[in-house]
């Protein structure tokens, strides 16, 4: 398995080509990220919680590099997101196991400060 920055250095290039040939759709998209990801009722935080739980339930590697580092930035903790993953797993079951601690993974690689 990739590490959550490897995937998130493989998407650079084949996103940065399809956005050339769609820049309205990534537009809109970031448009609506920023809507929907700041402050409001809900703090960011929670909001990359939950985004991080929505990517470990669609099975989706991309997802939890990018809201396992967002989350680690808004501030989340590492027990934060291993009860958000508590539940994924309630609520997928057997995926839920196996998502949910790659999940963990990705938040852990960017919560940590890189040693190199």
């Amino acid at each position: 398995m990739e590490s959550a920055r490897e995937v998130a250095k493989g998407l650079v290039e084949p996103s940065a080509r399809l956005r050339g040939e769609i820049p309205e759709v990534y537009e809109g998209f970031i448009a609506t990220s920023k809507a929907a990801m700041g402050d409001g009722a809900l703090p960011a935080k929670v909001k990359e919680l939950i985004a991080l739980a929505i990517g470990a339930t669609r099975e989706c590697d991309g997802c939890l590099s990018a809201h396992g580092r967002s989350a680690a930035r808004a501030g989340a903790t590492e027990a934060e997101v291993a009860e958000a993953m508590g539940v994924v797993i309630m609520m997928n079951g057997g995926p839920g196991t196996v998502w949910g601690p790659r999940a963990l993974a990705a938040y852990r690689e960017f919560a940590t400060p890189r040693s190199e």
